[in-house]
């Protein structure tokens, strides 16, 4: 039994990191079927995701923020401008500790900048974490990202808990987690969990 438990225990810690990689392709289980309900309406004051089909705003400044989770996930910001240049902070469980400038090509920085513009709030700032309506049921011990876009448009920001409605929010925890892994930083994070 104590096995169990301790591979339980393991597996929910290494696997509370933000995800970097989409799910295997193949077919999908179908979900159970549980009576349906209303989403909650997004915060008034928090602004509103700008959705799906989102237009891309070019010539932003992109910073995305790790936060810690409970067990050892890398906590870095990475700031990328449009001019091709970026930055690393490596903070906690990084291979690199501390700030790192970095090149990006227009390519890599169109692909960052297509990977997040879906979740780029048309204005304001948007937070879906526990205790915001947009969040319902939550994980713990997950790690968020926060997500800033700073141009012409003004300042637009999301802060995302990887934790809430993990089934729901599927496609933005994959893009949100995954969009780092389009800069070329990989060695600067280091091994994830």
């Amino acid at each position: 039994m104590r096995p169990l438990v301790a591979l339980v225990f393991g597996g929910a810690l290494l696997g509370g990191c933000i995800p970097q990689v989409a799910a295997p392709e193949g077919p999908a289980r179908p979900a159970p079927a549980r009576p349906s309900r209303p989403s909650p309406p997004p915060p008034v004051s928090a602004g509103t995701p700008a959705g799906p089909s989102a237009p891309i705003v070019r010539g932003e400044m992109i910073r995305y923020t790790t936060s810690p989770c409970g067990g050892a996930c890398p906590v870095y910001t990475v700031t990328v401008r449009p001019d091709g240049t970026g930055t690393f902070e490596g903070q906690r469980f990084t291979a690199v500790s501390g700030a790192r400038d970095f090149r990006v090509s227009p390519a890599q920085y169109d692909a960052f900048l297509t990977r997040l513009a879906p979740y780029r709030p048309r204005s304001g700032a948007v937070r879906i974490a526990p205790g915001a309506p947009a969040c319902g049921q939550h994980a713990t011990d997950m790690p968020s990202v926060e997500v800033q876009w700073d141009g012409k448009a003004g300042h637009r920001a999301l802060s995302y808990y990887f934790g809430c409605d993990r089934a729901r929010n599927a496609g933005m925890a994959d893009a949100l987690g995954s969009a780092p892994d389009l800069l070329p930083i990989g060695s600067l994070i280091g091994a994830r969990p």
